[in-house]
């Protein structure tokens, strides 16, 4: 099988970021330190038509299929062939019960060489909050406990309502100038204040989008064995660790399946692990 030199491919060839809330700040940096990748931030793209946190845009798709649309979109904004795009979500830990999730993808397409790569992060330091304040200290004093100004906050007329939404608040003052306004209105007892998850907004989730952008080199620096390809990664998993009492295998993973996207070779590697179940996850030991 010929072997592929995309790694140093992509060293000579232009790649546009898909983002238009400064995430070149954390991602570029990383990406030109460990791929020779020297992302560029096309001008007069709007991220926000695949969705937005305020949810007055709906998502386009599920999170991944959102990033691909960027990057799409990016691609045919610049011309280029190569991107990068990032999607964030919030919500609960998949495998923990009442803790929140935030899980951050970031997505390198490569048009030429028919590759899609992508690095997550997940992290429960995160939190997302929203509260009705019916006057404007009101509002201060609560913003100012998520870490306002360094964390952004978000006005609006109310929780359910897409009218009215302040976005670009950035002092004490003008936080203050646009409560006392909304509230002024007729028949406004209270308004809505929520955090800006936005990244430009949002410190913790812009270190979130590093982590995630980080676990992308690490992906793209696995390189197929037959071809050299990057992108081997787990594509599936095998189930049947034996139980270390009886024997009998379990549903814990044993081996995990890497494959190549462009050659599509598959290895099979032990999972990381003791060799092993204990038999409190055994159907047989414990019923």
């Amino acid at each position: 099988m010929e072997k592929l030199d995309i790694l140093e491919d992509w060293k000579n060839r232009s790649c546009v970021l898909a983002t238009m809330h400064s995430k070149e700040r954390v991602i570029s940096p990383i990406l030109a330190e460990k791929l020779g990748i020297q992302p560029i931030v096309p001008t007069g793209f709007n991220t926000d038509r695949f969705g937005t946190f305020t949810r007055d845009i709906k998502r386009v798709g599920n999170q991944l299929e959102a990033a691909r649309k960027k990057a799409q979109a990016a691609m045919e904004h610049t011309g280029l062939d190569l991107a990068l795009a990032s999607e964030g979500s919030f919500g609960s830990h998949p495998s923990i019960p009442f803790i929140p999730s935030n899980l951050e993808i970031v997505l390198l397409l490569d048009k030429k060489n028919g590759l899609e790569i992508v690095g997550h992060h997940r992290t429960s330091g995160i939190q997302v909050y929203g509260q009705e304040v019916s006057t404007a200290d009101e509002a201060l004093s609560v913003a100012q406990t998520w870490g306002f100004p360094d964390q952004g906050v978000i006005v609006r007329l109310a929780e359910k309502s897409n009218r009215y939404i302040h976005k670009e608040i950035i002092t004490v003052e003008e936080l203050e100038t646009i409560s006392k306004k909304l509230l002024s209105g007729w028949f406004t007892k209270s308004i809505f204040l929520e955090t800006d998850m936005r990244a430009h907004r949002c410190p913790k989730r812009m270190e979130s989008i590093k982590e995630a952008a980080v676990d992308l080199v690490k992906n793209c620096l696995s390189l197929c064995p037959r071809c050299s390809t990057p992108g081997f990664l787990v594509t599936d998993v095998i189930k049947g660790l034996p139980c270390s009492s009886c024997g009998l295998p379990t549903d814990l993973t044993t081996e995990l399946v890497y494959s190549c996207q462009k050659c599509l070779h598959s290895e099979n590697k032990p999972a990381e692990g003791t060799p092993t179940a204990d038999p409190g996850q055994c159907e047989r030991c414990n019923p």
